[in-house]
């Protein structure tokens, strides 16, 4: 059960990381810095409404239910719960912060610039 905590825990940490996503890089060329700056701060509030840690929650249970489950076949239900609850969190995790990238680097194309990356 320890070992199950301490791998929650390190998942919660890796999950919590992939909120420091890169930046999009846009092509400076012709763009006004002072309006790129306004720009960016929309957009960047536009993607704070995709919500890791609701995510990975809902991962995490969803995966302690099927590691469990499978756990039980195994003859541990607790172990597989545990892991299933790691790789749920993480899996939904890098999966919201994904989505995120995708809404920050589309909100600014939608506002005319190029994103390189």
């Amino acid at each position: 059960m320890k070992t199950s905590t301490l791998g929650i825990l390190a998942a919660a940490c890796l999950v919590g990381g992939c909120a420091a996503h890169p930046d999009p890089i846009v092509d400076m060329q012709g763009v006004d810095p002072n309006r790129l700056a306004h720009d960016w701060e929309e957009c960047e509030s536009y993607s704070e409404q995709v919500r890791i840690e609701q995510g990975a929650a809902k991962g995490a249970a969803v995966g302690t239910v099927v590691g469990a489950a499978t756990g039980a076949i195994g003859g541990d239900a607790a172990e597989g719960a545990g892991y299933g609850a790691i790789y749920g969190a993480t899996r939904s995790g890098l999966d919201a912060d994904r989505e995120k990238q995708q809404v920050f680097k589309r909100c600014l194309r939608g506002r005319g610039y190029r994103v390189l990356n």
